[in-house]
């Protein structure tokens, strides 16, 4: 009754949401927090603004977790090393109570990614959720691939040790070949580009694969155990297309929208729906207006985070900002190039069809004849000379609603040495081999990459919640009790891009925001086993793997 007392005093158009830089947030910002409507709700009762500030404690007990999953898997495989069929069960953890993704992530965005890179005749995934005493659990960097790599990939390195086989080798017998796409998967999915073999020989020469036997002999000459994993991941991000999502029961079009606007003085202001918490929209979106327009990087300003000045939009998640956002600039882009052409060809006394662009460069074809997009904008803001049926200014405005999900892949192989004293793992070596697509900036998608695989190592060797078993109090409420990944646990990342541009949108983009995520897990929980001789379960922490090592 609150809540429709505040609804009925202030309708959507009196409501203003200012969101700055935030920050990144990795999936936990998405959600609808109770103190946040319970904030507006007191704010309009006393008339005053509030401000609340969650400290670390309480983030630690009310924010969102991520990634609770118990699974059993079977994998069959002929004589030949071929699988035959994948049988996945799984019992996902939903909290206390259901969050806002909750139940999306162990299904839709899990179930339907575990045919991974393979050739599989025949999937079966059952997945049951079940409410517990914990914090709810949602989506959090990568939301449900990486849990469907890390039972693809355990399983496909289980298997090549059982059957005396290299497990690149065995994953490079059930790869999908370049020249099968689309590829409709058994689990929903229509893969529409890839090449595994690549990215999976590009990572064993980054990190000299056939080397590694004589690397863990000269390990062992100083006792310690050196074990070497592989992760061949694939995710589907670019949420999308709009019908897709419609069909398993979401309640909103997974569009995205922009506008590009041209100033009398030929700088360009765009506004994007899309949101930005540290992945750099402000570069890459102002590098797309300047390839396309032709007009200086710096003369570029993006506009995001503000309900008064965006157009409607979907926000940043799932790595759909540049697949989905930033085809939407492109196609309001192109909307101001087809009204520049019949501005110039007015100007220049010609035939629209007659008119060439490239790079903000309008030309009579065939002649020296040009304009530059500069003049044009400042002839659409002063038309003195105009055509008599165009409306003056430069400004246009997109929706993209996207054909398909996009299909980011790669392999990461991560090399371990243990110290079996002290159960210490040290990271001595790490290859990320990734097909984005076509990049736009590579700087951005390194970092990216960078940060992804720093949150899966956290993941795989130190990162877990841990509830008491009696009273069911959260007993990890602090980073005295939550351990995060420091920069000395981490090694210095070897990362290279293959291509094969996505067909799926205008840029051929992929998205690379989540895959260090999705793949480090399993690649370095796979290392390890093979330094052990043995298999534990995440986090690999000191203690654990130490038990493990004394035991084998």
């Amino acid at each position: 009754m609150i809540l429709s007392a505040f609804v009925a005093i202030a309708p959507e158009h009196k409501l203003r949401v200012i969101a700055p830089d935030v920050g990144g947030g990795f999936g936990s910002k998405i959600f609808v927090y109770a103190e946040e409507t319970t904030t507006i709700w007191a704010a309009k009762r006393v008339g005053r603004p509030i401000k609340w500030t969650a400290d670390r404690s309480e983030a630690f007990l009310t924010d969102a977790h991520g990634r609770d999953h118990a699974t059993h898997a079977e994998m069959a495989f002929d004589a030949d090393g071929h699988i035959l069929g994948f049988r996945v069960s799984t019992k996902a953890n939903m909290g206390a109570y259901l969050s806002t993704f909750a139940s999306a992530v162990p299904t839709y965005l899990y179930a339907t990614l575990l045919n991974g890179q393979y050739k599989m005749p025949c999937i079966y995934a059952e997945v049951m959720a079940g409410f517990t005493n914990t914090t709810p659990v949602d989506a959090y960097r990568g939301a449900g691939r990486p849990e469907a790599t890390y039972v693809v990939e355990r399983m496909m390195e289980r298997a090549a040790r059982d059957m005396n086989m290299d497990p690149t080798e065995l994953r490079m017998k059930n790869f999908i070949s370049p020249d099968a796409y689309p590829y409709e998967t058994p689990v929903i999915m229509t893969y529409d580009s890839g090449d595994y073999p690549l990215t999976m020989n590009t990572a064993k020469k980054m990190i000299d694969y056939d080397g590694f036997q004589a690397r863990k002999a000269e390990s062992a000459s100083r006792g310690k155990l050196r074990g070497i994993g592989s992760a061949a991941y694939i995710e589907a991000c670019g949420i999308a297309p709009s019908a897709a999502v419609g069909s398993l029961g979401a309640g909103v079009g997974l569009w995205e929208s922009a506008e590009v606007r041209f100033n009398p003085t030929g700088s360009v202001t765009v506004f994007t729906g899309s949101h930005s918490h540290g992945q750099g929209h402000e570069t890459t979106f102002a590098q797309l207006i300047a390839d396309k327009l032709g007009v200086p990087f710096d003369q570029v300003e993006v506009v995001h985070g503000d309900t008064t000045k965006v157009p409607f939009g979907m926000g940043t998640y799932g790595s759909r900002s540049l697949a989905v956002g930033g085809s939407a600039i492109v196609k309001a882009a192109d909307k101001i190039v087809e009204k520049a052409k019949k501005i110039a060809a007015h100007l220049m006394e010609a035939s629209a069809d007659d008119i060439e662009h490239s790079h903000g460069v309008f030309s009579i074809a065939g002649t020296d004849k040009q304009m530059t997009i500069g003049e044009i904008a400042f002839a659409a803001y002063v038309p003195h000379n105009y055509p008599e049926d165009l409306e003056p200014g430069l400004a246009e405005n997109a929706f993209y609603d996207p054909l398909n999900f996009t299909f980011p892949a790669g392999t990461h192989i991560a090399e371990v040495e243990i110290d079996p004293d002290t159960g210490i793992v040290d990271i001595v070596d790490w290859a990320a081999a990734d097909d984005f697509g076509n990049i736009i900036n590579p700087m951005i998608v390194e970092g990216q990459v960078h940060g992804g695989v720093a949150q899966g190592i956290g993941q795989a060797l130190l990162e877990g919640v841990v509830y008491d078993d009696t009273s069911g109090q959260l007993l990890t409420g602090s980073y005295m009790d939550y351990c995060m990944p420091r920069a000395d646990d981490l090694p210095s990342f070897k990362v290279e891009a293959t291509n094969t541009p996505c067909p799926s949108n205008p840029l051929g983009v992929k998205g690379c925001g989540e895959a260090g995520a999705i793949a480090a897990p399993a690649a370095l929980m796979n290392a390890i086993t093979d330094a052990l001789g043995k298999e534990i379960d995440m986090p690999a922490t000191p203690e654990k793997v130490w038990q493990a090592a004394q035991s084998a």
